[in-house]
């Protein structure tokens, strides 16, 4: 498959967004449901699916060299296979931390698997402890080999209890597929329910699967013999919806957001709206009519709570506000690192303990910046769509990372943006 990789910079200048943007599938979804196709040797067809997002591509990649053939049309993928397949995934590209899930969907199939140690966005400390501890206590040994991360379950997965010492999702994801073809019934204790999750049992359901969620309390999945192929529709990307909503009010626009998902962002919505957004509510979208960015106080955390993915959007918002806006994020606090570049643009901010405070109200200026990662790349966008003069930024590739369509998207909302 060919890797449609961008050239590496934007070149932004001061813009108002008006117009209408479609939502587009999900990131966080998308990846999940592509390693759960692992399971199955039937046919998956998957609409709504975000085709131009760059780890989207590195994961169909992956796929490809393991044996599955991957045919795509715009929004949408059918996933088959000929043989059963690969158990060691040789991959020398770049990696993503989904190879994680690929491993434990592999296991789960075919009994044994080695995958590259995963990558991703750099967020401080985020180990691949409680995967290791999932497969363990599964029934499997796991061990590194030469950058490798492999496992083998010679007598196949055992369900067992699962017990979670922390809401982590990509854990939570793991132990589902994990438990959907193993002997007996898996309990994920402490589990992290949040959209993606609930999508990606919800695809596995209709793939024959048999998980019950008892709220966030835990999660029960039944193992069966085999999954059957599915087709489904991925859901709307909650990170996109909420980045045009505070590009717009930032930049003092007038869009209409369709495909809104309402109910992902019920907690985040209500924040934005006590701190000066003017939005309203339609059949299908989200009518978003500027506004005044006022301080705001956020503590990220597990869903229905802020995502520690939105904390750096909240920042960009905090810093077009007159006043001091305060973010605590104990779950990443390495991912501050992006105010640094920000400063750069003329933020004023303090880093005390896990609190960010941003000092807000005072004018961003055009600089050369980098994108440290996915979400300080969007927010250093975001930073130059009100920033006065022109702003660079470098490694931009890591926007396209997670956003399906983005440069054509943005330039159609009336942004002044190119590659540089």
């Amino acid at each position: 498959m060919k890797m449609n990789v961008p050239t590496c910079e934007y070149i932004i200048q001061p813009s108002k967004l008006q117009g209408k943007v479609k939502i587009s599938g999900a990131k966080n979804s998308a990846l999940r449901l592509l390693a759960a196709s692992l399971l199955t040797k039937e046919k998956i067809e998957l609409t709504n699916y975000p085709a131009k997002l760059l780890d989207a591509q590195i994961h169909v990649g992956m796929l490809e060299v393991l044996g599955k053939n991957c045919d795509i049309s715009e929004d949408k993928i059918i996933i088959s296979e000929k043989e059963t397949p690969l158990s060691v995934l040789n991959w020398k590209k770049r990696s993503i931390r989904n190879t994680l899930l690929v491993l434990g969907a592999l296991v789960s199939r075919i009994g044994e698997a080695k995958v590259p140690l995963p990558g991703g966005c750099d967020l401080g400390e985020r180990k691949f402890d409680l995967h290791e501890m999932i497969l363990r206590n599964m029934g499997a040994k796991v061990w590194v080999e030469n950058d490798m991360l492999c496992a083998k379950a010679e007598d196949g997965l055992k369900g067992t209890d699962i017990f979670l010492p922390i809401r982590s999702t990509g854990a939570t994801e793991n132990s589902i597929i994990c438990g959907c073809l193993a002997e007996g019934i898996t309990r994920v204790w402490n589990p992290h329910i949040r959209p993606e999750i609930l999508d990606l049992i919800n695809f596995l359901n209709k793939m024959g699967a048999k998980i019950q969620v008892f709220g966030q309390e835990h999660i029960e999945i039944t193992g069966v013999e085999k999954l059957y192929g599915v087709k489904y529709s991925v859901i709307p990307d909650n990170m996109e919806a909420i980045t045009w909503l505070i590009a717009t009010v930032i930049t003092g626009g007038d869009i209409e957001i369709i495909n809104f998902p309402f109910r992902d962002l019920e907690v985040p919505l209500i924040h934005l709206r006590e701190s000066g957004a003017k939005y309203y509510i339609g059949e299908n979208s989200l009518i978003v009519r500027g506004g005044t960015p006022y301080p705001i106080e956020i503590s990220t955390g597990p869903y229905p709570g802020i995502n520690s993915d939105m904390q750096p959007l909240f920042a960009v918002y905090g810093a077009c506000a007159k006043g001091s806006s305060k973010i605590i994020d104990l779950r990443f606090p390495g991912r501050y690192c992006y105010a640094s570049e920000l400063a750069k643009m003329g933020l004023q901010y303090n880093i005390n303990g896990n609190i960010l405070e941003i000092i807000g109200g005072n004018p961003l200026n055009g600089a050369q910046v980098r994108a440290l990662d996915l979400r300080a790349g969007i927010s250093l966008t975001l930073a130059g769509l009100v920033a006065k003069g022109e702003t660079r930024i470098s490694d931009a590739w890591q926007i396209e990372r997670g956003y399906d369509n983005f440069m054509e998207k943005l330039i159609s909302l009336g942004g002044n943006v190119r590659y540089g």
